[in-house]
């Protein structure tokens, strides 16, 4: 299978278009079309509906294996690149906004740090395509347990921090004078469901066997600052490392004391890293 004949066919189904997908990729609208019809050659299969232009079955199975398979063929490409490439000066670093602790903090270099603030699922990506020297993700782990990463690519992790976790409640809520709170008991509570800002609720569900922790609200963003504001409005409850929920003005952080879940953070690069990247996995590791 061509993979520029996959690319094109990725981008046409994305836009549900043609002529923009031949403006996106910089082809001529007859050559997109030429290279949709020798794909559909390929694998005997048609795969869109030109008017609308949708996706058909075989097409929508196509689509769920085209992405890893780009992403590979693109991780493939940056990993050999990065051997030959001179080391570069600066460090691009690819980053949750949570797995921004204080450990994390005091191990950049004072200069010549790029930061990059990503969805929880972009940042190995992000490595994996070289568009990042490192990467820090985080999530909810039980204590010394490695994160489950999505396999995008041969990427090599090491934990660098791990801290408690707590529960972040308006400040007039009904349990936020309880010294600690379990969390199979507040899977009914109304919670903030974003993903990329706090601690997953898919990963909340996993720890409790499946408990249905139902969103009330569904914050698509990365700033940490107005998910508290929406737990301060009441929008509901939320679960962060210790440091980001201690000491938010209209708020109680209160303990997470079962189960034992820690909030856990690693560092990510690809093969051996060099340069001011080397320097920070190497504090990074000595300050975890």
């Amino acid at each position: 299978m061509d993979p520029h004949l996959l690319r094109s066919y990725v981008t046409v189904a994305r836009h549900a278009s043609f002529s923009q997908a031949a403006r996106e990729l910089g082809y001529t609208q007859s050559a997109v079309s030429q290279h949709i019809a020798a794909l559909e050659q390929d694998l005997g299969a048609p795969l869109l509906t030109r008017r609308p232009v949708a996706p058909t079955p075989a097409g929508e199975r196509l689509l769920e294996h085209a992405g890893p398979l780009l992403l590979r063929l693109d991780a493939a490409r940056a990993d050999v690149v990065r051997l030959a490439a001179a080391p570069r000066h600066g460090l691009t670093l690819a980053t949750t906004p949570t797995a921004l602790g204080s450990a994390v903090l005091g191990a950049l270099p004072p200069a010549g740090v790029t930061l990059r603030v990503l969805p929880r699922a972009e940042v190995p990506a992000a490595v994996a395509t070289g568009t990042a020297d490192l990467g820090l993700v985080d999530g909810l782990a039980a204590p010394s347990d490695p994160l489950r990463l999505t396999d995008v690519a041969p990427l090599t992790t090491h934990g660098v921090a791990e801290e408690p976790v707590s529960v972040l409640l308006p400040a007039g809520h009904p349990l936020a004078g309880r010294p600690g709170l379990r969390l199979g008991d507040l899977c009914d509570a109304r919670w903030l469901d974003a993903p990329d800002a706090a601690l997953p609720l898919a990963q909340l569900r996993a720890a409790t066997g499946g408990g249905a922790f139902r969103p009330a609200l569904r914050y698509e963003g990365t700033d940490v600052r107005t998910l508290t504001a929406l737990t301060v409005a009441g929008h509901g409850l939320t679960l962060l490392p210790r440091a980001a929920a201690t000491g938010v003005p209209g708020t109680v952080a209160v303990p997470l004391t079962a189960p034992r879940l820690v909030h856990r953070t690693e560092v990510l690069h690809g093969g051996s890293p060099g340069g001011a990247a080397a320097e920070l996995v190497r504090r990074l590791l000595g300050a975890g």
